[in-house]
């Protein structure tokens, strides 16, 4: 097993068992859903990267749509089926296995995309484009990102994300990328400091002392155990400086759009 192998399977140790592997809740995915006007009464909704899909399953119980969810690991998907099950919504919910650069689905399936915190797999800008395809006329786009939300972060945090995840920019930013994407904005709103506790940090800081057993005498492994730490820390501290926004887009016409970009 390669070390890069090896490191993604500790990260992924870290994050097994979570009930999210991001910061939301369903709260936030209602909210998100109520800037979604004019979809169908019953919507096709795709989900890439759903992970173990609590939002999946809050997706099909507040719209009453299909809702096809795609991730990579199994292990997720087996979460999501069972999940689904346990909220007897299984029937509307399609499950597949699929890299989310490589999706099996016809041009213009889908009334509605949803990611929560997963476009940064591809590359924000990556994704919106490649992903706009599957949209109908008119369908939206909801998709979580990662952004500063002051001017001047504070130095410690600023070198965290540097190395984390450099491409990080600011709200204003991220709807001049969907525009640009070929997608209206059409809402917006920061996820609430709970979002990355209730499901997402507590339960993961829970993980930790077992982790740092598990792996003691294994400095690669700690390393990234530590990373998880860290970032906890840097939540705790830093909170005001960074947040995950849900953006919220329509499906633009390409040719308006363009007359527009060359107005400008």
């Amino acid at each position: 097993m390669s070390d890069d192998v090896l490191l993604h399977e500790i990260f992924f140790d870290v994050q097994r068992g979570l009930p999210r592997q991001g910061p939301g809740s369903d709260a936030s995915t209602r909210k998100t859903l109520t800037l979604c006007r004019g979809l169908p009464a019953r919507p096709a909704i795709l989900d890439i990267g759903c992970g173990p899909g609590m939002q999946t399953v809050a997706l099909a119980s507040a719209t009453g749509g299909t809702i096809t969810a795609v991730d990579t690991s199994r292990e997720y998907l087996d979460e999501l089926k069972a999940r689904a099950d346990a909220a007897d919504v299984a029937s509307r919910i399609a499950i597949v296995a699929a890299d989310m650069n490589r999706l099996p689905f016809a041009p213009e399936s889908f009334d509605l995309i949803w990611s929560e915190g997963a476009a940064y797999i591809m590359g924000f800008d990556n994704a919106l484009a490649a992903w706009r395809r599957f949209l109908r006329p008119g369908g939206f786009l909801a998709v979580s990102e990662l952004v500063w939300l002051v001017p001047d972060p504070p130095a410690e945090a600023a070198a965290f994300f540097a190395e984390g995840y450099p491409a990080m920019t600011g709200t204003a930013a991220v709807l001049a990328r969907l525009y640009a994407s070929g997608y209206t904005p059409v809402g917006h709103f920061t996820l609430p400091d709970r979002d990355w506790w209730e499901s997402y940090y507590t339960p993961m800081q829970a993980k930790l002392p077992a982790l740092f057993a598990r792996y003691r005498g294994n400095d690669a492994a700690l390393d990234v155990v530590r990373m998880a730490e860290r970032e906890i820390d840097i939540r705790r501290r830093f909170a005001d400086a960074y947040g995950y926004v849900f953006f919220v887009g329509r499906k633009s016409d390409a040719d308006v759009r363009g007359t527009r970009a060359n107005q400008a």
